[in-house]
């Protein structure tokens, strides 16, 4: 029988957990059996960078933490050798690096996610991971909602120009 310390330790870490799982926009759960370290060294790295934060836990820990924060169905996902990747900022962002080392290494596969309360399947990170990153979609939009202010403004120049005989059409423009 474990000591009280040794019990009030681990509710402690169940609790922050779950409280790191309640406030993030996304996870994913993989099984990481079988990744080198210098795999592993490259896969902390890059989730460091987006802001992700990478623990390794005691699958019975990490699905109290999983039940406390709401995502008690996660459970079914824990078995063997797991990692969950909590993000924070960007909701893709977990999802998105996980596959790609999945891609990358054989023994490496996810598992489950969530994102915004909800639970997905291996299959539903995947997707997830498809979506382009919050920057390039508004980039697209942006250049969706300029490319029509711009057909716009050579339709009235070039009306302009027709106006003026096309003089001003031979003379460079002045900005």
């Amino acid at each position: 029988m474990p000591s009280k310390n040794i019990l009030e330790q681990k509710q402690q870490i169940v609790e922050t957990l779950a409280a790191k799982i309640r406030d993030a926009k996304s996870g994913v759960l993989v099984k990481y059996e079988g990744i080198t370290v210098a795999d592993d060294t490259a896969l902390r790295a890059a989730l460091r960078k987006a802001g992700v934060e990478y623990t390794v836990m005691k699958n019975t820990l990490t699905g109290k933490a999983c039940e406390i924060a709401g995502y008690g169905d996660m459970k079914q996902y824990l078995s063997g050798m797991t990692a969950i990747a909590i993000g924070t900022d960007d909701p893709i962002a977990p999802a998105k690096i996980m596959k790609t080392f999945a891609d990358k290494l054989d023994r490496f596969e996810i598992k489950a996610g969530f994102v915004d309360g909800g639970l997905l399947d291996k299959a539903g990170v995947e997707a997830l991971a498809e979506i382009p990153s919050k920057e390039v979609l508004v980039a697209k939009m942006m250049g969706s909602l300029m490319s029509p202010l711009y057909g716009l403004a050579y339709v009235l120049q070039a009306k302009i120009d027709k106006e003026n005989g096309g003089e001003e059409a031979a003379a460079p423009a002045e900005a």
